[in-house]
């Protein structure tokens, strides 16, 4: 394992026949890069300084400790595992997917479910996105010491001025719509899109959403009959900063999620320093625990977005409570921490 100093300690993440390129994060990630931004499990190998591979090689050829994500039939995650353990090398698992859908997905297979517990039961740990994974695992280890699973939330860049996306709140105006999946019974996108015509019925403010289903998306957005003028669709698929500026632009972004997703939809808001509400993801708990979704129903959340339109001072109190949050619990510093700290202990268990 590498040092417990601070300065010297760096994470390799594997995701073991993925499509994602090797991807070294020795001098951070800037917003002008074309590789992978540092959010979700890049995040943190770029908060460590680290680096994301594919090839079980380099990750090993790093000599450090090792985040190895399951992913589609867990075949190559089980036989990466068998080469990291056999060079005793320090290794955590972790679900890839892990919205609840996605984890019921993903083990109603019979011989997925079988690799699955496999996995969790050799490796040294288990880091959860979310709550709710952390007790999957820890389930799914039955008797092996529990501190050897961890929530550890996916980091962002907050402290780094090169990824604040912040616009002066008297240039924000309007409702961007934070899911996009029609299809996806939890994420419960009609319900936001009518939850938002309504609130732009009332607030006179503009909903901005993205359609990237062409005309079938069309179609169904023409049924809703939002005012003139007030729907904004966006057609096309955006490098990520300059997605991040088109949400920066708004004063809140609106979800209804119910999927106990990791949360990027709230970190996203937190780069571009607006608010989100609604959602029940492990970001949205964290750092917007006064707007999410989670315990409220949509009327409550209608209340709640209807004030943070019209009141610039409830808009700026939970802007500053959001960005605190984030700051002790969220940016690359603290996590980067909580990473350190749950390597040392189950490298020591070892």
């Amino acid at each position: 394992m590498a040092s417990s100093d601070a300065a010297d300690f760096r994470l390799s993440v594997l995701n073991p026949g993925g499509r994602d390129l090797e991807q070294y994060f020795d001098d951070g990630a800037t917003p002008g890069s074309r590789a992978h931004p540092p959010i979700n499990f890049h995040a943190y190998a770029a908060c460590t300084r680290g680096a994301f591979h594919h090839d079980p090689k380099h990750a090993i050829a790093e000599k450090t400790p090792v985040l190895l994500l399951m992913r589609g039939d867990f075949k190559a995650t089980e036989r990466a595992l068998t080469k990291l353990k056999k060079v005793g090398r320090t290794v955590a698992v972790s679900l890839k997917e892990t919205a609840l859908h996605q984890i019921a997905q993903q083990l109603s297979d019979a011989a997925r479910l079988a690799r699955f517990l496999r996995i969790v039961a050799q490796a040294d740990g288990c880091i959860a996105i979310t709550p709710e994974a952390a007790d999957i695992y820890r389930s799914a280890r039955g008797k092996r010491d529990p501190a050897s699973v961890a929530f550890i939330p996916t980091p962002y860049p907050l402290e780094d001025e090169q990824w604040n996306f912040a616009v002066p709140p008297n240039e924000q105006s309007g409702i961007f719509i934070g899911t996009r999946e029609w299809h996806v019974p939890s994420r419960n996108h009609l319900a936001a899109l009518l939850l938002a015509r309504e609130l732009s019925e009332a607030s006179g403010d503009a909903v901005t959403v993205f359609n990237l289903d062409g005309r079938k998306g069309a179609r169904l957005f023409s049924k809703l009959k939002f005012s003139p003028g007030k729907l904004c669709m966006i057609e096309k698929r955006k490098p990520y900063p300059d997605y991040l500026r088109e949400v920066a632009k708004h004063k809140i972004v609106l979800q209804l999620d119910r999927s106990r997703a990791p949360g990027q939809v709230a970190g996203d808001a937190l780069l571009c320093r607006t608010i989100c509400v609604g959602g029940d993801g492990a970001i949205e708990r964290i750092a917007f625990p006064q707007t999410c979704g989670a315990g409220r129903t949509i009327e409550q959340l209608k209340s709640i977005a209807s004030d943070l339109l019209t009141n610039r001072n409830a808009h700026a109190a939970a802007f500053i409570e959001s960005q605190w949050r984030a700051l002790e619990r969220l940016s690359f510093q603290a996590v980067r921490k909580q990473l350190e700290d749950f390597f040392a202990r189950i490298a020591h268990e070892k």
